[in-house]
């Protein structure tokens, strides 16, 4: 099920650990699994254990713990707005309403066009630049008012 340049990656990523340890490397293997694919189906995690050498279910207990992991597709655009307090104190909540309004969607929805997904987070280590947000997991988005939610939507069209 994975590239072969997959597992190159993987195998970069188990190297950082001792050799009886590979299974450490569950969330970056997950992680790049993902890229690779999208999100992550059954098949996907089973592949990703069995190259570790450990049970489907320890790989699936990290996919489903961690909302970073996608278990049902989304949108080319997965946006995860963070409503824990500092956030929502600082405008989080009303972000979060902005997006659903304004895409037309609620949390955990992909717009008809399958362009957009949206999430809620949880922490994301940014509180004082409250209210945040995160793009596919890997490009945070700080003092998300409707003017900057605006430009980012566009941006990503």
């Amino acid at each position: 099920m994975l590239t072969t340049e997959s597992i190159q990656k993987i195998d970069r990523e188990i190297a950082k650990y001792p050799a009886d340890q590979k299974q450490s490397a569950v969330m970056a293997a997950l992680a790049i699994a993902q890229e690779e694919l999208g999100w992550l189906p059954s098949e996907a995690i089973e592949s990703v254990a069995d190259y570790l050498g450990i049970p489907p279910m320890a790989a699936y207990e990290v996919a489903s713990f961690y909302n970073m992991y996608d278990l049902k597709p989304v949108g080319r655009h997965k946006l995860t707005v963070c409503t824990n307090l500092p956030c929502m104190l600082s405008g989080g909540v009303d972000a979060a309403e902005y997006l659903k309004k304004k895409l037309g969607i609620g949390f955990n929805e992909t717009t008809p066009d399958g362009r957009f997904t949206l999430k809620e987070g949880e922490c994301m280590g940014a509180c004082g630049d409250a209210p945040v947000m995160l793009v596919n997991n890997r490009h945070m988005c700080a003092s998300m008012l409707p003017e900057q939610i605006d430009k980012l939507l566009e941006e990503l069209k």
